[in-house]
């Protein structure tokens, strides 16, 4: 399914949210997803890398409204145990989840451009590749072009994580496509309520947790953490940054030109959110 070019156009102040999650800030997580769900239904959607905090998400959601639509990112680096793992939530759940991929003629200009490894150059590289991989995929899915546009979905994000998710919140307009909505129900979740309920639930866990990981993504951008460090620490180690891959939030303007020189009939920009 391709990922076309796409254009931000939203300039005017940020939409106020809907009227039956004005108070989505101080709703616990089950709370805010039955009003989600109530809302928006199955145009509701679901994003997870597989990592906990999305299965406790998938736990919650199949109870609120079993109809809910599940996807996840392939993003043609994943490491084996998230391929493998992906069948046991499956079936663990009870749910197809919907697998989405990288433009092919994409992924072919970035690698003529920036060599299969290039985003260990530097920062820029390292995000345009997120974006070839991540962002654009699924800018394409709440464009609507892998089945029904969502109107709104849910991320597994906590503030907890890392100082650059501290401010979190729990309803937001998305960043990247203008009238799409993103949740974060956990976001005031710590990773002890998680583990608990986990167990709780008996839901099931990523291989890679019992080896040291504790933030899953490609497996050459992905290592085991040492004593002492963040969990976010673990993803792109070489780089001083806010160790974000783009999904949650906007492009610079510098990448912004490396995107419309790697792709030249994507559409300019109207608006950059750094």
């Amino acid at each position: 399914m391709p990922c076309e070019p796409m254009e931000r156009t939203r300039t005017a102040p940020a939409p106020k949210p809907p009227a039956a999650l004005a108070a989505a800030e101080s709703l616990p997580a089950e709370a805010l997803l039955t009003a989600a769900f109530a809302h928006w239904g199955r145009a509701l959607v679901l994003c997870t890398a597989l990592q906990s905090e999305g299965l406790v998400l998938l736990d919650l959601c199949r109870r609120i409204f079993p109809a809910v639509r599940v996807l996840t990112l392939d993003t043609g680096r994943l490491p084996d145990e998230t391929h493998a793992f992906l069948e046991q939530v499956e079936g663990h759940f009870g749910v197809r989840i919907e697998v989405i991929y990288p433009d092919a003629g994409e992924l072919r200009r970035l690698t003529e451009r920036q060599g299969v490894n290039g985003f260990r150059a530097g920062q820029v590289e390292r995000e345009l590749c997120c974006q070839i991989r991540k962002v654009r995929p699924w800018q394409a899915v709440l464009a609507g072009r892998w089945g029904p546009a969502p109107a709104a979905w849910i991320s597994g994000l906590r503030r907890e994580q890392s100082p650059a998710r501290r401010r979190t919140p729990k309803l937001q307009p998305d960043p990247e496509t203008a009238g799409a909505w993103k949740l974060a129900p956990l976001a005031d979740w710590s990773a002890e309520q998680v583990e608990r309920y986990t167990l709780r639930r008996g839901l099931p866990r990523h291989p890679l947790y019992a080896r040291g990981y504790a933030s899953l993504g490609c497996a050459p951008c992905t290592r085991a953490l040492r004593p002492g460090e963040n969990e976010r620490l673990g993803r792109w180690w070489w780089e001083i940054s806010s160790k974000e891959c783009g999904l949650h939030r906007g492009a610079s303007p510098e990448l912004n030109l490396r995107l419309q020189e790697l792709l030249p009939s994507r559409k300019s920009e109207a608006i950059s959110l750094a």
